[in-house]
């Protein structure tokens, strides 16, 4: 085979749906780990980016924002039930904040940024006709092209398409075959699997993967625990996906009855994938804090995810100067379902030794673990900016 994928979650699924469809032989390669963080998402979708972005960070995400509607079409017209659905999302704040309604604005002006779609003030109340559940005294802004991801069934149609395709698909504990010069392959269980590259998409446990190699991959797990509410009689399904601005809280319905809230960000639990009590009241009170309409809600279920985490906050998507063989492609945090597919599709390219499209400068997996003194400051912001407002 040509290339082998190590990891079965949104990004893993991606480079190898892109791989298999212009033909290169590929093989998936996942443990399955109990806590992969695809399972456990949020599921909001903003891929646009923000005016604070560098260069480099703009043209990831503003092609991205480009490529998920058309992958999912893809995958639609393919007959694959893609799980996404563009329901349009709100941000909004207290009576009298514009809750970034002229940030939105004007990004959506822009040609590269036809995707958000229309983008309206809401007054006070107006949020709540669109999702019941936010209080009364709630005005914000409405953008059309947001969507929600139901990332299970995502996951799947990608890997269904691949498979059709000509995807091989093996499961077990994973280990890089390395000859103390380059990556030959994988073996699983007791097999060997040799490929001239080898895609490592596994997430938070891709530290360990290149831990044999002598690599010591600065990505570590982000323990992500995420309540599912259920509202029996109510029909959630036409609801926007709803962001409140004071707090950089998420909220996200699903069909039929379902709304599920931001959950707990907590990098110091290692690859503890338990539901803690403490954790579990933490959701519920802020759920009810924020929407008390919940009050009455059944509690469904509680999920854990193991987010890829970086010392930067920047994901790690490209080949390793000293690995031979291996592009690497993780680090998203909590957007890895809003970049997921695109960094696969990246990784894919890279693996296939066509161009990436997109600026990886500052994404490389071999970047120094400390930024210099001047960059610390922006780092850190821009650090806790995207960990408390993504969680999705």
């Amino acid at each position: 085979m040509d290339v082998i994928v190590v990891g079965g979650g949104i990004v893993g699924t991606s480079a190898a749906f892109h791989l298999a469809k212009k033909g290169v032989s590929t093989a998936l390669v996942d443990a399955a780990h109990p806590g992969q963080a695809t399972a456990a998402g949020l599921g909001v979708v903003y891929p646009w980016p923000f005016p604070w972005d560098t260069g480099p960070v703009w043209d990831f995400k503003a092609r991205a924002a480009e490529h998920y509607p058309r992958l999912m079409a893809e995958l639609a017209q393919d007959g694959q039930t893609t799980g996404y659905e563009v329901v349009g999302g709100m941000s909004v704040d207290l009576e009298g904040d514009d809750a970034g309604f002229e940030l939105m604005r004007t990004l959506s002006e822009r040609p590269e940024f036809t995707t958000m779609g229309r983008v309206e003030r809401l007054g006070p109340g107006e949020p709540r006709e669109r999702f019941p559940l936010v209080p009364a005294s709630y005005g914000g802004v409405f953008v059309q092209g947001m969507a929600r991801l139901n990332a299970p069934v995502a996951r799947s149609a990608l890997f269904n398409a691949a498979e059709e395709r000509g995807l091989r698909y093996f499961k077990g504990e994973t280990r890089l075959l390395w000859n103390g010069h380059r990556v030959t392959g994988v073996r699983v269980g007791t097999e060997d699997l040799e490929a001239p590259m080898v895609v490592v998409a596994a997430g938070a446990w891709s530290a360990g993967l290149l831990a044999v190699t002598g690599v010591d991959l600065p990505v570590r797990p982000v323990r992500g625990q995420t309540t599912h509410f259920a509202l029996p009689g109510r029909d959630t399904r036409a609801w926007p996906v709803v962001r409140f601005g004071e707090r950089g809280y998420f909220a996200s319905a699903f069909g039929p009855d379902r709304v599920v809230t931001s959950g707990t960000l907590e990098p110091e639990a290692g690859f503890d994938r338990r539901v803690t009590a403490s954790s579990l009241l933490h959701n519920l009170s802020t759920a009810l804090e924020v929407l008390p309409g919940l009050d009455e809600a059944t509690v469904a279920e509680t999920r854990v995810g193991l987010r890829p985490g970086t010392h930067d906050g920047r994901q790690l998507l490209g080949p390793v100067e000293r690995l031979p063989g291996v592009v690497v492609a993780t680090g998203l945090g909590g957007e890895g379902l809003t970049f997921g597919p695109f960094q696969g599709l990246v990784a894919a390219r890279l693996a296939m030794g066509e161009d990436p499209g997109v600026d990886l400068s500052p994404f490389r997996p071999d970047r120094t673990v400390a930024p210099a003194d001047e960059d610390v400051a922006e780092v850190r912001g821009n650090v806790a900016l995207a960990e408390g407002e993504a969680q999705r």
